[in-house]
């Protein structure tokens, strides 16, 4: 063979092994796959517990605010600061949580190589 031509080999089509149409499709199952596990994140959620049972949250994969139980015993309007810092405890951990809920089912189909953007 001379040098700097390449000469397609057999099984061989467009110059890519394989072709382009095995990859393209493959990259569309994926895509299905993604959309699915996705959609599915909406109705699975986290619970989270702050301050020993005072606070309740919970947290679909889609980050959404399913409930929040919040004990009477933290309702002293002479400690509103308190009830604050649960309430923010109980939202940050519960968005951690959905996220890795999300990175955890989404990993699945990527073999958990990060995706830029995806997650």
């Amino acid at each position: 063979m001379s040098k700097g031509k390449f000469r397609p080999q057999p099984g061989m089509r467009g110059g890519a092994p394989g072709g382009g149409a095995g990859m393209l499709k493959q990259i569309q199952k994926l895509q299905e796959e993604m959309a699915k596990t996705q959609e599915a994140l909406g109705s699975e959620t986290v619970e989270i517990t702050v301050g020993g049972g005072a606070v309740k949250l919970v947290m679909t994969g889609h980050q959404r605010v399913q409930a929040l139980t919040i004990e009477p015993s933290v309702l002293d309007p002479n400690d509103v600061e308190m009830l604050q810092d649960l309430l923010i405890a109980a939202f940050n951990e519960g968005v951690e949580r959905s996220q890795a809920l999300a990175a955890d089912r989404l990993g699945a189909l990527t073999g958990n190589v990060s995706i830029p953007g995806l997650f």
